[in-house]
């Protein structure tokens, strides 16, 4: 049986995100990452290879974390409810993990990770967003009758660019605000059900 980690991984990713949202990528420095953690530097190249894989973690738990709400809650079978469902989750992620939140708005991987993305992580992206995907083609077909291109983009404006554009707007508010709960969703439904073939 192996011992138990010394070093919380959650303690280790937090920290990284915690210096990159306060003084930008350049700041969550391996040594940087290591002192604000706990963890000695030896640690984090164990765990992890290098700042990228520091990093590279941090951003994919915070997209884990969005979307184990987002695709928990489009498991609806009616389509309309599904996507009403996916834009409530949203917001649920913003208010209870802002930090999370604030890492996926404003920071692409690329903008994080020395040389950008490589295969791994991009293979790694593909998997987590595949159901997501699958979802909004299922919102879409059960909408329209069919999802092609156009219908999925109809669709990702109302569930994927609406609460997207609104946490993005108060990202940096103390906390979003209550009215966003009844408001976001209440438009979903409107654009969702203006589509019913």
């Amino acid at each position: 049986m192996a011992p138990p980690r010394k070093h919380d991984t959650d303690v280790i990713l937090d920290a990284a995100r915690a210096l990159v949202l306060a003084d930008g990528p350049r700041a969550a420095s391996v040594a940087a990452i290591a002192e604000a953690s706990g963890a000695p530097v030896g640690t984090l190249y164990h765990r992890f290879g290098n700042r990228n894989g520091v990093l590279t973690e941090a951003w994919l738990r915070a997209l884990r974390r969005f979307q184990d709400g987002v695709i928990t809650a489009a498991e609806d079978p009616d389509p309309v409810e599904a996507g009403v469902a996916m834009v409530r989750a949203a917001l649920v992620f913003g208010r209870e993990l802002p930090q999370d939140a604030r890492l996926l708005l404003n920071l692409r991987p690329r903008d994080l990770l020395d040389g950008g993305p490589d295969d791994d992580f991009r293979a790694r992206l593909a998997g987590m967003n595949a159901p997501l995907f699958e979802h909004l083609r299922r919102i879409a077909t059960g909408v329209f009758g069919h999802a092609g291109d156009r219908e999925i983009d109809a669709v990702s404006r109302a569930v994927v660019d609406l609460p997207y554009a609104a946490l993005r707007r108060h990202a940096h508010a103390p906390t979003l605000p209550a009215w966003l709960d009844d408001d976001l969703p209440a438009a979903a439904r409107q654009l969702l059900t203006s589509y019913l073939s």
